[in-house]
């Protein structure tokens, strides 16, 4: 998206704004909005206004926020010397009466809530805000990998952006460094976009350069049969009996080896159950799949030097399970040694899990009102959390070499481009249908616009087992292996009768080819959406 200048829209006649807004559709590469109108800064639990000069520069108590062009953007400059910043917000005048219905995304995964909903002055649209007027839809949002943990406000006559810029449970100590805090950026549906394309389109505005898989990804997970209790024994059976359901294709299928496999409070070794890591790999790779492994990047060891250790908190105070802190040199080459440990052990693919929780101490459907618990600080308090969570991702991709990542339980923006893969929703479900239609339908029907743009969109697995109905289990097989996205199944092999293996066949074989990304057909209209578009053609679910 090339866009040379800003035209502003501001609270004037809303025919004049509609008018424009149709003009932007001819030539959507022009933003939607110019420099902010207000900016205010969080200090002390407080907001206040800064002063502006120009439009581009803001500055009040020693803090001073500064917007330029960068390219397609505009880019967010902050210095606070000397201070505790918490946050910084733009807000510009803009006429929002016309919308009926915004989009949002979430934080980590989503929880079964994303959906396109009536505007809500308080409610947080997380990384972007989609607003639809029933003929078109206008997108707000920031470039991945940004420096701040960011959210939209759409309220009558405005639109706001905050850039939380805390530190563990305080603000961020910037020192004399300039903080780039993010990249904004803008497009407008053209005459011949539904918002599923706008949508579509803009992550790839968001996300210039993903990281994605050579082919598509698909395969087995343990997790929904066993929920931990497996062995590499059953991971042996599990695979061998499964290699004989998957397609004659140069694209392997991965069986991932998932929770259980691990000493408690040590990654870097197996327990008893798994005598020899490298030797299960190897049995993987011999029954024809790539072996993937299952792992918690910040676990301490309980022998760790207090030092090491992130704080105790309200959500992450378990003694036996304690948590190792981001800032600290020396956890960072730990969560480098044992990504290392596992390409040696000859794994090919890692899903790692919990980084948020264990950093914030709350899942993101809890980060209504703040990410964490005040007043806790890491070692390091010069950097923003976006920062400390990106300086982590970072070193696992680079200690990963080419292996592929999936990360789960982690921010979404921040994942993207630097993992292949990403689970994008809560988990589903290998005992109970409610689950799995909350969650994995959810989050495919809301999170497949970042499928091929971001990453690839993971929505988890199919439990395949006697407590879900097959009926059900049946439909959401046939979605996650013709939505272009990755499948993984959790079988439980005793009920596998002929009915079944043959529609594993049968989606395995999709799985396992390049298809056309899925599109919910309705998901303006429902948080579950069961009519879709798949291969070219119309398919309706029935979820409940």
């Amino acid at each position: 998206m090339q866009r040379r200048d800003f035209i502003k829209l501001t609270g004037t006649a809303t025919v004049a704004v509609m008018y424009s807004r149709l003009a932007h559709a001819a030539a959507y590469e022009t933003p939607l909005i110019n420099y902010p109108d207000e900016a205010w800064a969080q200090v002390n639990d407080q907001w206040m206004q800064l002063t502006g000069s120009n439009g581009t520069v803001f500055t009040g108590q020693g803090i001073r926020v500064e917007i330029k062009t960068n390219a397609d953007a505009k880019a967010v400059y902050v210095q606070a010397p000397g201070i505790a910043l918490q946050g910084v917000r733009l807000v510009w005048k803009y006429d929002t009466a016309g919308y009926t219905k915004v989009l949002g995304d979430h934080w980590e995964r989503s929880y079964g809530d994303l959906g396109w909903k009536a505007p809500d002055a308080d409610a947080k649209h997380p990384w972007y805000a989609l607003l639809h007027d029933d003929r078109q839809t206008a997108c707000f949002g920031v470039k991945t990998g940004a420096a701040s943990i960011c959210w939209w406000s759409v309220k009558q006559g405005s639109l706001a952006l905050t850039m939380n810029t805390l530190s563990g449970g305080v603000g961020v100590q910037l020192g004399k460094r300039t903080l780039h805090a993010a990249d904004i950026v803008t497009t407008l549906s053209t005459a011949n976009e539904n918002p599923y394309a706008t949508a579509t389109r803009f992550c790839k505005i968001m996300c210039a350069a993903p990281r994605l898989p050579k082919q598509p990804v698909y395969g087995i997970n343990d997790w929904y049969v066993v929920y931990g209790n497996n062995s590499a024994k059953s991971i042996r059976e599990q695979t061998a009996f499964m290699a004989q359901l998957m397609p004659v294709s140069d694209n392997k299928p991965f069986s991932v080896i998932d929770d259980g496999w691990e000493q408690p409070d040590d990654f870097a070794k197996s327990n008893e159950k798994f005598p020899d890591m490298h030797a299960s790999a190897n049995e993987i790779k011999s029954l024809g799949m790539r072996p993937g492994l299952w792992t918690r990047p910040l676990i301490a060891r309980l022998t760790d030097k207090p030092s090491l250790l992130a704080p105790t908190i309200k959500g992450r105070n378990d003694a036996k399970q304690p948590i190792l802190d981001p800032t600290v040199p020396e956890t960072i080459e730990r969560v480098k040694h044992n990504m290392q440990v596992y390409r040696e052990w000859g794994y090919e693919m890692v899903k790692h899990d919990y980084s948020t929780w264990d950093i914030f101490g709350k899942w993101g459907m809890q980060m209504t009102d703040n990410f964490t618990v005040p007043g806790w600080k890491f070692y390091d308090q010069s950097k923003t959390n976006a920062e400390i969570i990106g300086h982590l991702y970072r070193s696992i991709r680079e200690a990963a070499g080419d292996m592929y990542i999936i990360g789960c339980n982690t921010l979404s923006h921040l994942s993207a481009g630097l993992f292949e893969l990403n689970r994008t929703g809560d988990d589903t479900s290998g005992k109970e249908w409610a689950r799995t239609r909350k969650m994995g339908v959810n989050t495919l029907g809301f999170r497949l616009p970042h499928h091929n743009t971001f990453y690839a969109a993971d929505g988890d697995c199919v439990g395949l087992t006697k407590d879900v109905p097959w009926e059900k289990n049946k439909q959401w097989l046939q979605l996650l292996a013709e939505s272009g996205a990755p499948l993984f199944v959790s079988a439980e092999l005793g009920i596998l009768d002929a009915e079944k293996k043959a529609a594993l066949q049968t989606a395995f074989a999709q799985a396992a080819k390049v298809q056309p990304t899925g599109e919910p057909l309705d998901w303006m209209t429902s948080q579950w959406p069961s009519k879709w578009r798949l291969n070219n053609r119309e398919v309706s679910f029935n979820w409940d």
